[in-house]
């Protein structure tokens, strides 16, 4: 018999108590409550935090800029930078992170299909990548060996570009490696609010770590920080917390989803005889430049218009959205999803001692079997991830790392799985009457 945990909750009106394993709550049907989808109206997002100087917001306005510009292979094609490739998953930042405006996440059409062939590029779509989305990355578990892997295996080549005559690389065997059951899949994570987050103090981090340990031990819910190996401080970007900060977080995508080497990450991933171009590092500071934006480097406008992109704005209340977002917090989602954290005294007067209302703790939790993809990254297993904030979630169109749905409702009940500490708290939204599950639905999809 599966083993039972009684687990009595408060749900305002007085104690729920009720037993239940994450096999009972597996077979638990379909219900009324529907996903309300994606919030329509204007992008309650992409604009610039306030408060800043006016040095500040040429930096942020700069970033952009960069942050949308099309690479090239040797900046040959008029509008782009060079350092493309020689391999890729597509050729901006802001391609990815598009959805509901610069700095989101995967669009409703993916334009990974149009850059597979642009410039005449001989590349074939790998069978996971579709025209209604999501923008994905893969990566493969394990090595042929045997030992692990882990790292992003490009999509795409700049074989057969115009503007990459000669080169003549091949792409990853992906049918293989999905036959071998060897290949998992990410999405873009959302920027919107990023100088807050880096803001936060660790000491914040940990202090909401140990908040209400009874609640989350009577739960099942644990969490814990991912660090950095060298200086031990708290990471806290990327699906698994695993890049301690936006520069680095800018340098390593610049290479790895675009191929351009930088002052972060100075060589190619690839260095196929015959595909390389340019000089090394293909972007860097500018020691001639006439302005501060001017001469700052790719990265570091990339890092500045992030740390200084506002949070999203959420939607104003109703009745439903007020009820479901108490609902959100006595069910026990608050308690990995806390819904606010202060920062700390930051160098940006505009983002020191902040609300910073990203509903996550930055920590990881064991998400369970149904959702492990077997990679570790930082001290993350392959189970674990960061909670994911959720400000911005009404105008987002896919969920969890690997976009693998577009239903709000198949996504929380995706948290709960063998293993996972968010077994307990599923199993209450699935007891909850329809009307009180569409409450927190709506509240959600306000953020």
């Amino acid at each position: 018999m599966a083993h039972t945990n009684l687990v009595a909750v408060s749900l305002g009106l007085g104690v729920f108590a009720f037993s239940l394993s994450a096999q009972s709550v597996a077979t638990i049907p379909q219900t009324g409550a529907r996903d309300p989808g994606v919030r329509g109206g204007a992008p309650a997002a992409g604009n610039p935090i306030t408060g800043l100087t006016a040095a500040e917001l040429a930096f942020f306005n700069a970033g952009l800029d960069q942050f949308t510009e099309d690479e090239s292979v040797q900046g040959t094609i008029p509008g782009t930078s060079k350092g493309l490739g020689p391999t890729f998953n597509l050729d901006s930042c802001g391609g990815c992170h598009s959805q509901p405006a610069t700095g989101g996440s995967s669009p409703a059409t993916n334009p990974q299909i149009e850059v597979a062939s642009k410039q005449g590029a001989s590349n074939t779509i790998p069978s996971f990548i579709h025209l209604n989305g999501p923008v994905r990355e893969a990566r493969f578990k394990f090595n042929p060996d045997g030992s692990r892997d882990g790292g992003v295996h490009a999509l795409f080549t700049i074989s057969g570009r115009t503007d990459a005559p000669g080169c003549n690389v091949a792409q990853p065997n992906f049918a293989a490696a999905l036959q071998a059951n060897n290949v998992i899949f990410r999405i873009p994570t959302p920027v919107f609010g990023s100088g807050l987050i880096e803001a936060i103090l660790d000491s914040t981090i940990l202090a909401n770590k140990n908040a209400n340990s009874f609640a989350k031990q009577l739960l099942g819910i644990s969490g814990r920080e991912n660090r950095s190996g060298n200086d031990g401080t708290v990471t806290r970007f990327g699906w698994k917390a695993q890049n301690k900060s936006l520069l680095i977080f800018s340098g390593e995508a610049y290479n790895v989803e675009m191929g351009v080497t930088n002052e972060l990450f100075t060589q190619e991933r690839s260095e196929t005889p015959g595909c390389l171009f340019n000089a090394l590092p293909e972007n860097t500071s500018d020691m001639t430049g006439v302005s501060p934006t001017g001469a700052a480097s790719d990265t570091l406008l990339f890092t500045e218009f992030m740390r200084m992109l506002a949070p999203p704005t959420p939607a104003p209340d109703t009745p439903s959205i007020a009820n479901g977002r108490n609902l959100f917090s006595t069910i026990g989602c608050a308690y990995c999803h806390t819904p606010s954290l202060q920062t700390g005294r930051a160098a940006t007067a505009a983002l020191s001692n902040k609300p910073a209302n990203l509903y996550s703790d930055l920590l990881l939790h064991n998400m369970g079997a149904g959702l492990a993809d077997d990679i570790q990254q930082g001290g993350a297993s392959g189970s674990e991830f960061r909670t994911a904030p959720l400000w911005g979630l009404g105008q987002r169109i896919f969920f969890l790392h690997d976009g693998r749905t577009r239903d709000l409702l198949e996504a929380i009940r995706a948290h709960s799985s063998s293993g996972s500490e968010g077994n307990r708290v599923v199993g209450v939204f699935n007891l909850l009457p329809d009307p009180q599950k569409q409450q927190i639905l709506d509240f959600l999809r306000s953020l």
